[in-house]
């Protein structure tokens, strides 16, 4: 009887932990990270994700927003957490991000701080300070991103206005220093000076061996300065600089038949840096082969299918369980390791700024399916890491979903500060899928 008893006293539990485990069905599939089972999301997980990710990105957000102070005049971008800096691509990312959900100015901001901070040569630090310049790594100039985000902000805007004539010639000198330092005549292409430059710290698609500055002609750069000329062309016409929007245009197409003719390779079907020294194409699958199809024009839509299904859709080289690897699995450089000081990991780690730019190749490319499977893994990896930790990390494991850097160990004080800045772009890969209001940088 006692025994009997016992049995009938657990009865009730049991039958509480059945349903309760029911209940939970549709949130444990929501939590789930396998991007091998989201094609079982339904359109209401995927509203109910957005929704999440939006009520909590608004408390983030205001930590990536600093008002104007010492040097720097305008309100600026930082990534907050463990980055106090203004940064160049991240500046931009993040106000492209707030330019989506009607906040433009801040992305205008970002274009005049940047060009108030450039020298007479148009060199302008890839850091700045309430202090100033920061130059790093030598003279780390910032990356190419000050046109589009000039045209980027202004469209939006609906505004041209602001730049000023000044303003205008401070724009076309920063571009043109990058052209003085960074553009091989030979090939008609551009090269980093080594991989911290790029800002993808260690990217094994290029060096940062100090006897081989420039070593190899690249991709990102190469896209980048190709939707630079774009841009360049769209205010030059808006501004009525007639002479300037035929240059910009027509530097653009000769770029553009430079990267078709040097960095594609039509039997391997990707896009490859190339050794500036004799020509050869470098083949290793890394993140940044991907950024020419940030552009549909770069190549054709047949091939750039072809490139994604083989490389970046394939478990054997960049898709994981939690994302998009930033090298492929088959590379044997490949890791997970936690690093920030001295550089950043791209070496394997799913960092959330190259699944986003992953997310517009693959929509620019007719991949809609994996454009709301990508948005879900990523959006369910940066909400748990919120709801964890109180804030993000600017990668994660891309075999366990670990969250790596940085860490309260790697933080100041040791105490945990958390990332924000350009993951916020996450919630535009969610409205994408979600809302059908997608951000896709177009030019």
């Amino acid at each position: 009887m006692l025994r009997l008893k016992t049995s009938l006293f657990f009865i009730p539990y049991i039958v509480v932990s059945i349903l309760s485990s029911c209940k939970d069905i549709g949130s444990s599939l929501r939590r789930s990270s396998d991007y091998n089972l989201t094609s079982e999301i339904t359109k209401k997980q995927l509203d109910s994700l957005s929704a999440e990710v939006k009520l909590a990105f608004t408390k983030l957000r205001p930590q990536s927003i600093q008002p104007a102070e010492g040097f720097i005049k305008y309100d600026y971008l930082i990534p907050a957490g463990f980055y106090k800096q203004m940064w160049d691509w991240d500046g931009f990312f993040i106000g492209a991000h707030l330019s989506s959900i009607g906040k433009p100015q801040y992305l205008k901001y970002w274009v005049l701080n940047f060009i108030a901070a450039a020298d007479e040569n148009g060199y302008a630090s890839g850091c700045v300070t309430t202090k100033g310049p920061r130059p790093l790594f030598g003279k780390f100039a910032m990356k190419p991103f000050i046109g589009q985000g000039a045209y980027l902000a202004s469209k939006k805007l609906k505004d041209y206005n602001w730049i000023t004539p000044e303003v205008y010639s401070k724009i076309k000198s920063v571009i043109s220093y990058r052209e003085e330092i960074s553009f091989d005549k030979n090939y008609g292409l551009f090269f980093w000076d080594d991989a911290m430059s790029s800002g993808a710290d260690n990217n094994v698609v290029l060096t940062n061996d100090k006897n081989q500055p420039g070593a190899f002609l690249a991709v990102d750069l190469s896209a980048f300065m190709y939707r630079e000329y774009l841009a360049m062309k769209k205010v030059a016409e808006k501004l009525n600089f007639t002479e300037d929007a035929k240059l910009y245009q027509n530097k653009a197409e000769k770029l553009k038949t430079n990267i078709t003719k040097h960095l594609w390779d039509k039997e391997a079907k990707s896009f490859w840096n190339v050794f500036k020294s004799s020509g050869r194409q470098y083949k290793r699958v890394s993140y940044s082969n991907f950024i020419a199809l940030l552009h549909t024009d770069l190549v054709s839509q047949e091939n750039g299918r072809d490139m994604i299904e083989r490389y970046l859709l394939n478990k054997e080289h960049m898709k994981a369980k939690y994302g998009l690897r930033t090298l492929s699995k088959q590379d044997p450089d490949y890791n997970n390791e936690n690093i920030i000081v001295p550089y950043s990991n791209w070496q394997g780690p799913v960092w959330p700024v190259a699944n986003y730019m992953y997310f517009i190749a693959l929509k620019n490319y007719g991949f809609d399916e994996e454009c709301r499977e990508l948005a879900y893994t990523i959006g369910t990896r940066v909400l748990q890491d919120i709801e964890e930790y109180g804030s993000m990390h600017e990668n994660y494991h891309a075999d366990t979903g670990a969250p790596l850097a940085p860490t309260a160990e790697q933080s100041k004080d040791g105490v945990f500060t958390g990332f924000v800045g350009w993951n916020l772009l996450v919630q535009n890969m969610l409205m994408g899928v979600a809302e059908g209001d997608y951000l896709l940088l177009e030019i």
